[in-house]
């Protein structure tokens, strides 16, 4: 492997890694305060994408789409979480697991009444629509970069959100312990609202910006959501550190495996979860 084509694969598991983030941030930020297995969050990653092909059909315009998007799905999740999730909460998990796994085969449905069974296409933007050349057979697309781009903005954004932030200290003080926060006056129900819609937004805006670049189909995400769950056992339930550091281990194994040994790809993400939980079995970082 050249230098080129090393570089080309290095910049494509930066960003596989940094959108796995951006979906297995949120399901573990809900795991780990909420208590909640969400099976249906890779459901939150197709409705994105199912959301910028249509409302950049509707708007002319992605950008303007992934916003309107955003908000759509957040105001979503909140409405989800207030109707269902809150009822659910000291609940076994078997019955949490349960109305999740419901909420995926609920979700295709109506994706299927109101979007069709089609194999979609997204466009990408015009002034993004071009390549950088590396050598003179190989050139790398600007909008892979913008995508990275637009996740390290999110990561860095949850960030100081989580640790920078009052609401984010009341966050991680729930996620420490529910019942003491509750008892100094943290409204956790509050707390639990916020934290799931944004965790359903941020699996909704992964889902729009990579529309471009995978299309839009139907159960398109149940395979990320399995991707989801490995990262999120990699860098310990709960820790969005380490769902990043797990997230792009995973982007850089599963693009090189690909690509060096093909024929052992498929295993090659769960050998390394295999491997960190052998020496580290609550993952990398603890919450």
């Amino acid at each position: 492997m050249d230098v080129a084509n090393f570089l080309i694969q290095l910049l494509n598991s930066v960003q596989y890694g940094l959108l796995l983030f951006m979906l297995a941030a949120g399901l573990t930020l809900i795991f780990g305060i909420m208590g909640v297995v969400n099976l249906a969050h890779g459901s939150f990653y197709m409705l994105g994408a199912y959301l910028a092909w249509s409302l950049s059909s509707q708007f002319g315009s992605l950008a303007l789409a992934i916003v309107v998007g955003a908000a759509l799905a957040v105001a979503f999740g909140w409405l989800l979480e207030w109707a269902l999730f809150r009822h659910f909460y000291h609940r076994d998990h078997l019955d949490q697991v349960l109305l999740t796994f419901g909420l995926i085969y609920i979700f295709e449905e109506l994706r299927s009444i109101i979007w069709g069974d089609d194999v979609q296409s997204v466009n990408v933007p015009e002034m993004f629509n071009w390549s950088i050349p590396l050598t003179d057979n190989l050139s790398y697309p600007v909008y892979r970069l913008v995508m990275s781009g637009v996740c390290l903005l999110l990561a860095l954004g949850l960030y100081l959100l989580i640790s920078k932030t009052r609401l984010g200290m009341k966050i991680r003080a729930g996620a420490f312990n529910r019942d003491m926060a509750e008892a100094l006056g943290v409204n956790i129900r509050l707390i639990h609202g916020v934290v799931f819609a944004l965790g359903v937004g941020l699996a909704t805006v992964a889902g729009m910006i990579a529309a471009p670049v995978s299309s839009v189909y139907p159960g398109m995400g149940s395979s990320v959501l399995i991707m989801c769950f490995v990262v999120v056992v990699i860098g310990g339930i709960g820790s969005v550190r380490g769902a990043l550091v797990a997230a792009l281990l995973v982007g850089l194994v599963d693009t090189f495996g690909k690509v060096l040994v093909p024929q052992l790809a498929g295993m090659a993400v769960y050998v390394l979860m295999a491997l960190v939980l052998l020496y580290k079995p609550e993952g990398l970082f603890k919450q």
